[in-house]
């Protein structure tokens, strides 16, 4: 299927016969045409290649000419179908005949014998077809195609190209040229243009269809069938800037007709007049030039009509002129110039697999800004004239899918604002062809699913996910086969028994996974976490339409499937939960997940929380203990934390207590008023940190830098420290030297005193204020952070105040003094992540500001400039490109997503 949107408006009217092509009585190239395979194109998904075949590798050389003589045979007497274009050849010497066979008869590839060197194209094909996006590669093949002279290797070039990268007119261009030679004008017009005009926005190619037509239409007798090009042509990309050479060109073959009465003067006028308010009233390029060409032509005919005709034009040719110039920014960025190509064949433009870097996202951006711009009608189109308004944006469109073709926000836009304006068939046609260009893409595949779904075409929208899920599926078993020779597979612990468990009923049976668990890495659990969202709204769809029996039945295919992760067990639970008010089977299909998924702590605190959310204490109970001892502490700590919650708001004071004793055992290092504290919490609310801690105290005072300080200075005192101890033996800790207070960064630092400082923050940086109570780690690991001395840490903060010079230090104090900075701002400090959280790279601001201070930036002429003076204070920067939900047509109106 092409990416690009079917017309909205039926062309003009052509004969049977333009230019030696066949229309329909509607006069219109349909819109979706499979094309035939040519003889010796193989098709993209099986790709036939006998010597490939493992089974016919132990074959005998004589059942392989065997195989091939039938074929062969077999090849010779397949008749071509109505559909396909045979040449017929004439006496004069001529190409031999070319015949494109149906689609459903792949031609075998050619045999080669063993050890004999595979050819330069066909280990390219091979690659291509492993790799689809080497764009590089794609160019050298359609270069090995014609260097070779072959037709049959052109066509399968080309073919297979189009196939991956539709409506690429440059491509198809270089792909007609070599079909408009005598013999095969029927090949190139039944099977090419008719193909490629409907649904190709590119005003280049509709160029070489009108040279075409003109080329072959020279008699006075055909000037008709050349009009009535030239109208099909601006139907479809008269709106288009770039269109302003077709419109001139149509102008003048009017212009050049003859006349041999007065009456066929008067229509000749009548119909360049047309032509011309037709024009001038488009943002053409050349709409200046075609402007003062129509005030010639009414003031040599009547200088009396032609100052109404102006007259009643200027605002519509000046609103064409400004959107000129705003549609010139817009698309500035847009079309880079292309890469230098040989004259003999131009490069072939086709885009690439999107890394989504910052270069990427900035197009992205100017292409959403460009066609929230278009859908707003700068040119005003009115309302009655609305096909016009539509015509023009579905263009835009046009050309924004085959441009980004792999980027889906841009699919999904075309969509949605099709769907808007009442053309569902063709919003959905346009989501099929975004899935065929990215068939792993959540966006589109859910959208086609969800608009398949409000149609009730229940089997289609189950065909939309088994293809996805198969698309991923194949994904994560390419991405596995890379990584694990290079890893040491890795299935986790043991997975658990059956004893002990008292809830899953005896005659309890699931079909799950199969023992074969896939190596895990970072990158594989992300992709697999996105796969089991897949199952996930699968299941969601098929309750939806046809009831929880047919959701149950997606949910027992996702356990059969060794990549499921347990988030689907846990959605089907839930689900089954809500469903049916029964807590047997969502607790049996806990079960079954933690058979398969022992190892991982985030599903038994989801089986954990939910035992807990029905009240079934008593299973929840049996299923911690049973699973606790299971992970090392510094994987179980949710599992502790999830049950310490339950046991402090609804169990008894003995049986806390004793939580806390194993707590601190299996985590020496807490202390003691952290699980207090924590007891007599209540939500977000800590009276004991707020309050008996002064948290609350220190942030209601912070409105100067010097607050901030107290902050952590009450945050971090030897009060504290005293009770951050274990059975009530203090640590012994050095006694404090002064207050720890905040230092402003110097305005020339030393250097040596920088790089003796290596651990730890600079010197010169300004100390955040305190983390807001809710942030439990900040407050409590008071003693377990190894050797390494916490930022703000009352040692730290001691060993700094002793490094700094007293000269310095009083100087410091003197200027904090002076500092005052706004409540807001503190606030907002204080809810800043601590220092200790940044694990990067440590900048140092002074030398880079210096450097690009003093930085020499080359111009583009090679002259060196001086370096910009500073910015100006209160001066704006540019503002960075729209990322924002898209706001639907109309720019700043209603948003559409």
């Amino acid at each position: 299927m092409d990416g690009s949107l079917a017309s909205t408006q039926q062309p003009h009217q052509l004969p049977s016969n333009v230019g030696g092509i066949t229309h329909d009585s509607a006069s219109s190239v349909p819109a979706q045409r499979v094309p035939d395979r040519p003889t010796g194109v193989q098709p993209e998904e099986s790709s036939p290649n006998p010597e490939l075949s493992s089974s016919e590798v132990v074959q005998t050389t004589a059942d392989i000419l065997q195989v091939l003589q039938k074929l062969q045979a077999q090849q010779s007497v397949s008749p071509p179908t109505s559909q396909s274009a045979t040449f017929t050849p004439k006496p004069e010497p001529q190409p031999q005949p070319v015949s494109v066979l149906p689609k459903e008869e792949p031609q075998p590839a050619t045999a080669v014998a063993p050890g004999e060197p595979v050819s330069e194209w066909d280990a390219l094909r091979t690659s291509l077809r492993e790799s689809p996006h080497d764009t590089e590669g794609w160019n050298k093949l359609v270069r090995l195609a014609e260097d070779s002279g072959d037709l049959e290797k052109i066509k399968e070039g080309y073919e297979s190209l189009l196939k991956m990268y539709p409506n690429t007119w440059s491509a198809q261009i270089a792909y007609l040229n070599h079909f408009l030679v005598p013999g095969h004008f029927k090949f190139a017009e039944d099977n090419l243009f008719t193909r490629f005009l409907r649904t190709s926005p590119a005003v280049e190619l509709w160029k070489f269809y009108l040279t075409y037509i003109r080329r072959i239409n020279v008699d006075p007798s055909t000037r008709d069938i050349v009009r009535k090009a030239y109208e099909f042509a601006l139907n479809h990309v008269g709106q288009d800037k770039d269109s302003g050479e077709i419109w001139s060109d149509y102008i003048q073959f009017l212009r050049s007709g003859e006349t041999n009465s007065t009456w066929e003067e008067q229509q000749k006028m009548d119909a360049l007049r047309k032509i011309y308010h037709r024009a001038v009233q488009i943002p053409l390029e050349n709409v200046e030039t075609l402007w003062s060409e129509l005030e010639s032509f009414e003031n040599n005919l009547n200088r009396i009509t032609a100052k109404k005709f102006l007259s009643d034009l200027s605002p519509s040719y000046m609103q064409a002129r400004t959107v000129l110039r705003q549609l010139q920014r817009h698309l500035g960025p847009l079309f880079p110039p292309p890469p230098p190509s040989s004259p003999s064949r131009p490069y072939l433009y086709l885009p690439p697999k999107p890394t989504f870097n910052a270069a990427e996202r900035a197009l992205v951006g100017a292409w959403k800004s460009y066609l929230r711009w278009e859908e707003s009608n700068p040119l005003e189109i009115d309302e009655q004239d609305r096909n016009t308004f539509v015509t023009r944006v579905q263009g835009v469109y046009r050309k924004a899918v085959i441009r980004m073709r792999f980027f889906c926000e841009i699919w999904y836009m075309a969509y949605v604002w099709t769907n808007s304006i009442g053309k569902t068939e063709e919003a959905i046609n346009l989501l099929k062809a975004g899935i065929e260009a990215n068939p792993m893409s959540f966006l589109l595949n859910f959208a086609c699913a969800e608009a398949l779904e409000l149609q009730v075409n229940i089997e289609e929208v189950h065909k939309v996910f088994e293809r996805f899920l198969e698309a991923l599926r194949r994904d994560l078993d390419a991405h596995e086969a890379r990584i694990v020779p290079f890893a040491t597979s890795s299935t986790g612990a043991a997975e658990l028994g059956s004893q002990g468990t008292e809830i899953i009923p005896p005659n309890a049976s699931f079909t799950t996974q199969s023992d074969e668990k896939p190596f895990q890495n970072k990158e594989l659990s992300e992709k697999r976490q996105e796969y089991g969202l897949a199952w996930t709204v699968y299941m969601r769809f098929a309750r939806r339409a046809e009831g929880l029996k047919s959701a149950r039945g997606v949910f027992a295919q996702a356990r059969r499937d060794k990549w499921t992760p347990w988030e689907v067990y846990e959605s089907a639970a839930i689900a089954e939960y809500h469903l049916t008010k029964d807590v047997r089977t969502p607790t049996r299909i806990f079960e079954k997940a933690l058979e398969t998924f022992n190892d991982e702590v985030d599903l038994v605190a989801h089986y954990l929380g939910f035992l807990l959310s029905i009240n079934d204490e008593n299973n929840a109970r049996a299923l911690f203990e049973r699973v606790i001892g299971t992970f090392p502490p510094d994987r179980a700590r949710p599992l502790w934390e999830r049950w310490a919650r339950h046991e402090y708001q609804y169990g008894d004071l003995a049986a806390a207590q004793k939580l806390e004793k194993r707590m601190a055992e299996a985590y020496p290092n807490d202390p003691p008023i952290k699980r207090f504290a924590q007891r007599h919490t209540y939500h977000s609310t800590d009276a004991i940190a707020a309050r008996d801690l002064g948290v609350a105290i220190a942030r209601q005072s912070g409105g100067t830098t010097s607050s901030s300080s107290s902050t952590n200075s009450l945050g971090r005192t030897d009060t504290q420290t005293s009770l951050l101890t274990r059975g009530g033996t203090p640590q012994p800790t050095s006694t404090p030297a002064a207050p720890s207070t905040q230092h402003k960064r110097a305005s020339s630092p030393d250097h040596k005193r920088r790089d003796s400082d290596s651990h730890g923050p600079p010197q010169y940086k300004r100390a955040r204020a305190a983390s807001p109570p809710g942030r439990d780690r900040d407050r409590w690991d008071g003693s377990h952070g190894g050797g390494r001395k916490r930022y703000n840490s009352p040692t730290w903060e001691r060993d700094r105040e002793r490094d700094v010079p007293a000269p310095r230090r009083a100087r410091d104090h003197e200027e904090e003094k002076a500092v005052s900075v706004p409540s807001v701002i503190s606030w907002f400090i204080g809810t800043l992540p601590g220092p200790g959280v940044f694990d990067g790279p440590v900048f140092r601001t002074d030398d880079l500001m210096q450097v690009f201070r003093g930085a020499v930036i080359p111009s583009a002429t090679g002259r060196s400039r001086s370096p910009p003076p500073p910015p100006r204070a209160g001066a704006g920067g540019r503002p960075p490109p729209d990322y924002g939900p898209y706001q639907g047509p109309g720019g700043g109106g209603r948003r559409r997503y």
